[in-house]
């Protein structure tokens, strides 16, 4: 970004009917003098002719005559502002449950999402459905401003009550940084200046936090994707690109590669308005030119050589269905997706989800503002990567081909994938299952009961699962020392040993982490079957992966080990510095910062690494395994 040029800020404002979204922005705008006089002039007309004490600021927004007539906010409003620091863009959503979809919409592109609840009312259903939508959009920053606190005398316990139950309720959603502000929407208290009848509340106000918020380490500057708008041949000696980068950043000279052709050249020129570019970043739009004369096309995308997207035409995907006409299975849409369409049906609905209680429903259709996860079939293969990690190549929009109407809105999880594409050929209960062609299962010629004969102890799969520096590594090599000096066989199988070699070629994509776990598995099933303890110390965030790994053996021989600790104890000990580097932004998809962890529901163990002793640890852990005899105490 240029020297001088004022960085800019996308929010979006929510919450329940009524909460006083409108009024606040309208406090924004004037606060901030970004209204006319003869604009205020109006509203203190409209305000005196409904009787109304105060100038009633939300009249600035509402600018349907149904909105007016009902005080309520029905589309979605788009304002902008500026402050000495900053320049802003505001998303006046609405909090209607019928108009869910208007706020999908307005949402989507936010850096930050401010949700309003009225102190009088504390926190509604609306609101957790809010919450979870921000969740769901992945919108990094949360600020959740408790309205209305004039009508409450500015009460302390109040705002004590309604933090305390919406940050019990957040827990469950994937959102990392929350404000908490008290706030008068209608007498300005801690919007744009700091109230003094609140002493109690020591944090800043509303404004000079959006000022703060620091949003360009939320963006994607490591995987550069450029989806090619239009193709310039203004004469004979020019060709070149037309389009934005939407994440990522490029230089002339560096190597590039053109998809879906798969063509490799290298970047001649970037090109704007201005003139000619050392380096782009994302979110620029410009003019590519390449060294050689390859085939390009609208819809195409231009990525690094080295860091390529995922190119698929099976796709899981969360959506929020946006058409009065409830979705049918196998309907034909087209999918925009970047600056790409391509024909899509919904194969499958693999579940719906209950925003006020998140949990999971079974469904056959999609209904207006139905939330949930469906499989896709394409046409054609798109370029994307997750949502989670590249919003911009991660979501896409359902058209219906006879209205052109759009009917739904959805964020990528990964390809599609089935048990059938992990599990071993053939299961004791004889359930098919993929196995690579032309091959024979063979059974061991060792049973594993002769070799536990032979070894004097039970073979076992220990599983070590927590987030990075909770300590499994420790404890688990510790216990294998033990074991092993008492003549037991182990095996180790450490996560970022197996990475160096068997799993080399994996990155970090959702697929290639579930791929991962699933050769781990594998690999301890092969060392189980000749008798040993084996311990795996893998962080495995996802409790999918995990029931794979359990499901290869038999019940008791698979003990799933929880090393539970706080982040910000991981974060303190970090050994090998990776929550540095993941802060910095050098490691997208870190689990505990912008990838979740799902912690065990019901583990054989629980280990409080931040309570207990490497050497309690591992007592507790043998203790386990004497009770169920799978080794045997050790001799005097």
């Amino acid at each position: 970004m240029p020297t001088g040029e004022k960085s800019l800020l996308r929010f979006v404002t929510t919450g329940s009917v009524d909460d006083g979204k409108s009024t606040l922005i309208g406090r924004l705008l004037y606060e901030t003098k970004s209204i006319f006089e003869d604009q205020y002039t109006a509203i203190e007309k409209t305000s005196k002719k409904k009787g109304l004490k105060e100038v009633e600021l939300a009249y600035l927004l509402d600018g349907l005559a149904a909105e007016r007539e009902q005080g309520i906010t029905i589309d979605v409003a788009y304002r902008y502002f500026e402050t000495e620091k900053r320049k802003f863009i505001i998303t006046d959503s609405p909090g209607h449950v019928q108009y869910t979809k208007n706020m999908v919409t307005g949402a989507s592109k936010a850096d930050c999402a401010v949700i309003l609840i009225d102190a009088r009312n504390g926190v509604l259903t609306q609101s957790k459905r809010h919450g979870f939508l921000i969740s769901l959009l992945q919108i990094p920053h949360l600020i959740v401003a408790v309205n209305k606190m004039d009508l409450m005398d500015y009460s302390q316990e109040v705002f004590s009550r309604v933090v305390e139950e919406y940050t019990d309720y957040s827990q469950k959603l994937d959102i990392h940084d929350i404000v908490f502000i008290p706030v008068s929407a209608l007498k300005g208290d801690n919007v744009a200046v700091k109230s003094k009848k609140m002493p109690w509340y020591e944090g800043t106000t509303l404004l000079h936090n959006l000022e703060k918020l620091n949003v360009s380490a939320d963006r994607n500057l490591v995987d550069f994707r450029f989806p090619v708008q239009y193709v310039l041949r203004p004469s004979a000696d020019f060709r070149g690109f037309a389009g934005k980068i939407v994440s990522g950043t490029i230089s002339p000279s560096e190597e590039v590669v053109a998809l879906p052709s798969g063509k490799i050249t290298s970047i001649k020129t970037i090109n704007t308005y201005d003139g000619e570019l050392t380096e782009a970043f994302a979110p620029q739009s410009v003019v590519l030119t390449l060294n050689d004369e390859i085939d390009v096309s609208r819809g195409d995308m231009i990525v690094r050589k080295k860091n390529l997207p995922l190119i698929e035409s099976s796709l899981e995907a969360i959506i929020c269905w946006m058409n009065d006409e409830p979705m049918t299975i196998n309907s034909s849409f087209i999918m925009k997706h970047t600056t790409r369409s391509v024909r899509a049906s919904v194969k499958s609905i693999v579940y719906k989800i209950d925003v006020n209680t998140l949990h999971r429903q079974p469904a056959e259709t999609f209904s207006l503002n139905d939330i949930g996860r469906v499989e896709l079939k394409l046409a054609a293969p798109i370029f994307f990567d997750p949502y989670k990690i590249n919003h911009a190549t991660g979501r896409f929009i359902l058209i219906d081909p006879l209205t052109n109407k759009t009917v739904a809105a959805g964020m990528i999880r990964d390809a599609s994938r089935h048990v059938e594409d992990y599990v071993p050929a053939e299961t004791k209960e004889g359930v098919k299952q993929k196995k690579s062609p032309h091959t024979v299962w063979r059974d061991y010629h060792i049973g594993l009961a002769e070799r536990e004969k032979q070894s004097g102890h039970k073979a076992v799969v220990l599983w070590f699962t927590g987030l990075s520096g909770s300590g499994k590594s420790t404890i688990a090599m510790k216990l294998e020392r033990q074991l092993f000096e008492r003549g037991y066989k182990t095996a180790m199988l450490d996560g970022d040993i197996i990475r160096h070699g068997l799993c080399s070629d994996l990155a970090f994509s959702t697929a290639d982490r579930k791929e991962n776990i699933r050769r781990a598995g594998e690999t301890a099933r092969l060392f189980f079957e000749h008798g040993n303890i084996v311990l795996c110390t893998f962080i495995s965030p996802f409790k999918e992966d995990r029931n794979f790994v359990r499901n290869l053996f038999d019940t008791g021989r698979f003990v799933e080990i929880y090393v539970d600790c706080p982040i910000d104890e991981c974060q303190k000990r970090d050994p090998n510095g990776l929550y540095k580097k993941a802060r910095s932004g050098q490691i997208p998809g870190f689990t505990g910062i912008d990838s979740p962890y799902e912690a065990p529901g019901k583990p054989e163990l629980t280990l409080d690494t931040q309570k207990c002793s490497v050497d309690k640890c591992v007592d507790v852990i043998e203790e386990f395994l004497l009770k169920r005899k799978m080794i045997a105490k050790p001799k005097k």
